[in-house]
């Protein structure tokens, strides 16, 4: 762990405590840190509440090296927010080499040609600073978190784990055990048994299909060689995109790039590989035996890419049928009138191929048959029937009002623009997201629905005391 490194899981929401736990960090350096601390915390606090999430006011440009840049000024607080996405990920890997991508994303900042593990952990430390990499289905991320005073040193060690990473054989064999374990843990826990086998079941074939950190088995198989290999190959400035947020002036960013990122030259282009995704409809029924009391259900099917145009009238139907809580028809009948589960939601997750659609619940196993029946009568419901008009408007109210959120912090931002970017969806993106929302109908949510929902083929995924359940699917 370096610094303040953060989870995959926070890399498109973070909170507002990283930059306190920055300010946090400094505390070690003496009492003129403790007071600056002090200070940058009541800003935060401050500022927060004013935030505004449509005015990014970002600018885009590309470097003759090929590196895209996004630049957006904010002087409210020292801070500066660093977010790099390398196009490279699991698409990129060979189905016996899976957890490549995340494996090469796990050893950047453990040694490179100057620096060693202990070194760039030390150092990051000592300025309070937060450091990380991970790999997702689509792309890699680096980040940065540095104090405005500190923005030399951390930029300088950024640019180094990135350009100059050399995946010491010891830090490897480290890295692969670890993971390796927390896979085998991982193995107790019935949501994952049920997420890992639904993937699979989706997906098939497809690298989506398979765990970004791979498996035991494909991990023995990576050599130090396959990440040095994989690291030329992607990580270069063309296949990238930079996202700054904070206290930082264009000359400044500059400057920064051109002593530390001039070296970091442009190369071919790796060829994408072609992944055929299986388009059979069918239905898939898997069922786990575990000595459990609540039955961990998955049921869904292929969802859209990112780029689909459907994506916002989709976003409304999912609201309504079960990502919207309390507000959502899964929820409502099969919690508050049912009484079967604590909770239920419905998922959409795009990817820059085909996503997924899902619905999860936890149940007693012998209620599993009850609450299947009742997901699939609803899917059939927003089928066939317009929504109300009332459910159109909360959704769309919830949708464009709870958007401000995503960009409440300069992590926040930092992130969201360069995914932004990898998804082409252009830098006034924030500013004309509540539109997309607002222009959808009731005959967009009943088409949407007709069009990615199916209540007929699925995979349907069971974990549970199978006796006690006894599935009739």
């Amino acid at each position: 762990m370096k610094g303040s490194r953060e989870q995959r899981s926070s890399r498109a929401s973070a909170s507002g405590g990283e930059q306190q736990s920055l300010v946090q960090k400094s505390l070690t350096t003496g009492l003129l840190r403790y007071w600056a601390a002090g200070l940058i915390l009541l800003f935060t606090v401050h500022c927060s509440l004013f935030t505004s999430a449509y005015a990014l006011d970002a600018n885009k440009k590309m470097l003759p090296n090929g590196l895209t840049v996004l630049h957006a000024e904010k002087h409210n607080l020292p801070i500066v927010m660093i977010t790099l996405i390398v196009k490279a990920g699991p698409l990129d890997e060979l189905k016996e080499k899976a957890g490549l991508a995340n494996l090469t994303a796990e050893l950047l900042d453990e040694g490179t040609k100057n620096r060693k593990s202990a070194e760039i952990s030390e150092e990051i430390e000592f300025i309070g600073a937060g450091l990380g990499a991970s790999a997702g289905s689509d792309y890699t991320t680096v980040t940065l978190s540095v104090l405005k005073k500190d923005i030399e040193k951390g930029f300088e060690i950024f640019s180094d784990i990135i350009l100059n990473p050399v995946f010491p054989q010891e830090e490897l064999e480290r890295k692969r055990e670890l993971i390796k374990g927390s896979l085998k843990q991982r193995e107790e826990d019935p949501s994952f048994l049920a997420e890992r086998s639904f993937k699979k079941e989706a997906f098939g074939e497809h690298p989506y299909g398979r765990l970004v950190e791979g498996s035991a088995e494909t991990l023995s198989e990576i050599t130090r060689e396959d990440l040095l290999r994989f690291h030329s190959k992607y990580f270069i400035p063309n296949n990238a995109i930079l996202s700054v947020v904070g206290d930082l002036t264009p000359a400044e960013l500059n400057s920064l790039i051109k002593k530390y990122l001039d070296s970091w030259k442009m190369a071919e282009l790796p060829e994408r590989k072609i992944h055929p995704m299986s388009e059979e409809k069918t239905k898939k029924v898997v069922k786990i035996d575990r000595d459990v009391t609540q039955a961990s259900i998955i049921i869904g099917h292929l969802g859209i890419s990112r780029d689909n145009p459907d994506y916002y009238a989709v976003s409304v139907m999912n609201y309504i049928l079960g990502s919207g809580g309390f507000a959502s028809r899964l929820m409502q009948k099969i919690r508050d009138e049912m009484g079967l589960a604590y909770d239920v939601s419905s998922f959409f997750a795009p990817n820059k191929e085909k996503g997924l659609f899902q619905i999860e619940v936890q149940t007693k196993n012998e209620s599993a048959n009850t609450a299947i029946e009742e997901i699939l009568k609803q899917i059939e419901k927003i089928r066939k029937e317009k929504v109300s008009g009332e459910e159109l408007s909360g959704a769309k109210a919830y949708l464009t009002g709870s958007f401000p959120r995503r960009l409440d912090t300069s992590r926040k931002i930092a992130d969201f623009l360069a995914t932004a970017e990898f998804y082409n969806l252009g830098l006034d993106y924030a500013e004309k997201y509540p539109s997309y929302i607002e222009a959808v109908t009731k005959e967009d949510v009943l088409r949407a629905a007709g069009k990615y929902l199916d209540a007929e083929n699925f995979a349907l995924i069971v974990v549970a005391n199978q006796k006690k359940a006894e599935l009739k699917y």
